[in-house]
């Protein structure tokens, strides 16, 4: 029960996903969507309720298992200059996900930082510089080659493309899916706004003042919304204008 006065960032979520699949999670700015993101890595805590990853219970997790689900379950922040040291060069950054869980030697290090960067689109000179030296998409093509160093399982792209320029979104989230198609990855796609998740998304979750007020598959949700948020996120779509040039 809740106690008078408490107040809930994320009350009663729930949703399922599947391997391959990516659910868009949208809502305005504070409405819960990131601290639901974030929760699912245990970066934030829950006061009750359940998460579950491959039939395990997050927050029940040891120090060990949390450590293991950390390999399966990665995610991109919305600023990718706030999320990458800038003391540290793109190798090193690179480099720490193989290092915290003592994976390979220095050579196999190497190695497999030039494959990250070059599955993300970018040469393997990029290495040896540093975060502030990138534009904002090069940036986040570093964040997802960190995010999928380990071989994840789900990536969860918390705001990933909103700082960007429209064009550069675009490439972004082409990257997002092609690497989906690759590994088989299970992505939840965090956006304010309908617009940026009509094209990638297999099902939709609306939240609203911390609660999902709408889920259903993504076509059901431009094509037929039901709640009034929903309506009003659809409604602001822009509609390209066939006359302009």
């Amino acid at each position: 029960m809740r106690k008078r006065g408490d107040v809930h960032a994320v009350d009663g979520v729930s949703f399922d996903l599947e391997q391959g699949q990516t659910l868009g999670l949208v809502g305005e700015s504070g409405c819960g969507k990131s601290t639901v993101g974030r929760t699912l890595l245990r970066l934030h805590g829950a006061t009750a309720g359940s998460v579950f990853f491959e039939g395990r219970d997050v927050m029940q997790m040891g120090s060990k298992a949390l450590r293991e689900l950390r390999r399966d379950v990665q995610i991109v922040f919305q600023d990718p200059f706030e999320s990458l040291n800038s003391r540290h060069t793109v190798g090193r950054i690179l480099e720490e996900p193989f290092a915290i869980h003592r994976m390979g030697t220095a050579a196999e290090r190497d190695r497999w930082i030039d494959g990250l960067l070059a599955r993300v689109g970018l040469d393997s000179s990029a290495k040896h510089r540093f975060p502030h030296e990138f534009s904002g998409g090069q940036r986040q093509r570093i964040g997802i080659a960190r995010a999928i160093a380990l071989k994840p399982k789900l990536i969860v792209c918390d705001e990933a493309v909103s700082a960007l320029d429209v064009s550069i979104q675009s490439q972004v989230v082409n990257l997002l899916l092609e690497l989906q198609r690759e590994m088989n990855l299970a992505l939840i796609f965090i956006a304010h706004d309908l617009a940026v998740v009509k094209h990638v998304s297999d099902q939709v979750a609306v939240m609203y003042l911390g609660q999902i007020v709408e889920m259903a598959a993504a076509r059901d949700i431009y094509h037929q919304p039901r709640h009034p948020y929903t309506q009003a996120l659809v409604s602001a779509i822009p509609v390209p204008d066939p006359l302009a040039s």
